[in-house]
């Protein structure tokens, strides 16, 4: 995924064992936040104005979030929205300059024992261990974690058709995503985080993934942050929305609320439209073919009162939006895209 920085300031893509082994800032480093900041709830993930710069480049621009326990949060954004960098920082793979990330109350930053065997993560491209046998790999990350699911990867081994003798170096780019989120899944994690897991599988192993995510959610009632860009995926998956846009959270909501409380006005050529914002209008934007599409968002339950046209000119139509819609609006907007 193209991150947005600029090629004079290169940066390593983490990878799952880095969450294990990370060493502690360099004595005399300052942290972004002072030490004695804490998060307001000791939820399963949290961020409190997360800025990150890489040279001129600004990747977070003031990012606060709150993953409740037990939902499944889609990420979506455009390749360089700054999806990967917000997860590197929610896990304190990467500081921040400014602001600070919590995992259970505890700074990211100084995860101990206890909360890294809670932990399951995916990066976008998972690296390492090209030496062994995917066999090897995983029994050595196995003993790391007390509560290490044999079946379960033994079963998604076979689904895959994979043979555990083959060494990693060997694996095609969806094949190593494919072991990367056994891995991740095996320990039976209270949170799970997947950067983009699904960019390099097939329609067969997706489908898959999805299922797993789901099936885990209810039955251990682990907590899941995916980054996708792959809309359809959210709707079928995900509890809740974030839209992460030039480094801004733009949208953090239920998808229930989201699907209930956006519309789209299309404001016809014809009429001039107001300089001053319309009730309830988030953004506006010209179309080519002339008239106006307005982003509204509604109180609850009122996308279907009677009467919301009244007062607007002839030919004013409302849309109910699908996710994939939404982001085009927002971004779009954001944009001054046409």
């Amino acid at each position: 995924m193209n991150t947005g920085m600029n090629t004079e300031y290169p940066r390593k893509e983490p990878t799952a064992m880095d969450v294990l082994t990370r060493e502690e800032p360099a004595q005399g480093q300052a942290p972004a936040v002072p030490a004695a900041a804490s998060a307001p709830v000791a939820w399963p993930l949290q961020a409190r104005a997360l800025h990150k710069r890489y040279g001129p480049q600004r990747v977070l621009d003031g990012v606060t979030l709150a993953v409740e326990p037990g939902s499944i949060l889609g990420l979506v954004g455009r390749n360089g929205a700054g999806k990967s960098t917000l997860l590197e920082c929610l896990l304190g793979l990467r500081a921040p300059d400014v602001g600070q990330a919590w995992l259970w109350g505890v700074p990211a930053r100084s995860l101990g024992e206890a909360e890294k065997t809670r932990l399951g993560y995916v990066p976008q491209r998972p690296e390492g261990f090209d030496w062994l046998r995917i066999k090897q790999m995983l029994g050595l990350v196995a003993g790391l974690y007390p509560r290490w699911d044999k079946a379960l990867v033994q079963r998604m081994l076979d689904a895959a058709g994979m043979d555990a003798r083959r060494r990693m170096i060997t694996l095609s780019p969806g094949e190593r995503q494919q072991v990367a989120i056994i891995r991740a899944l095996a320990p039976r994690p209270q949170l799970l985080v997947l950067d983009e897991p699904a960019s390099a599988l097939d329609p067969l192993a997706r489908r898959a993934l999805l299922r797993e995510i789901v099936d885990l959610a209810a039955q251990e009632g682990t907590t899941v942050v995916f980054s996708t860009h792959i809309v359809s995926d959210l709707e079928r998956v995900a509890s809740h929305i974030a839209l992460l846009h030039q480094g801004q959270m733009r949208l953090c909501a239920s998808l229930d609320d989201i699907k209930d409380g956006w519309r789209r006005l299309w404001w016809p050529p014809a009429a001039p439209l107001p300089d001053a914002a319309l009730p309830a209008e988030v953004s506006r934007r010209p179309l080519p073919e002339g008239g106006w599409s307005l982003l509204l968002r509604l109180e609850p339950g009122q996308g279907d009162a009677p009467g919301l046209l009244d007062g607007l000119p002839a030919g004013a139509r409302l849309h109910p939006l699908s996710l994939e819609d939404l982001f085009v609006e927002m971004a779009g907007a954001a944009q001054g895209a046409v």
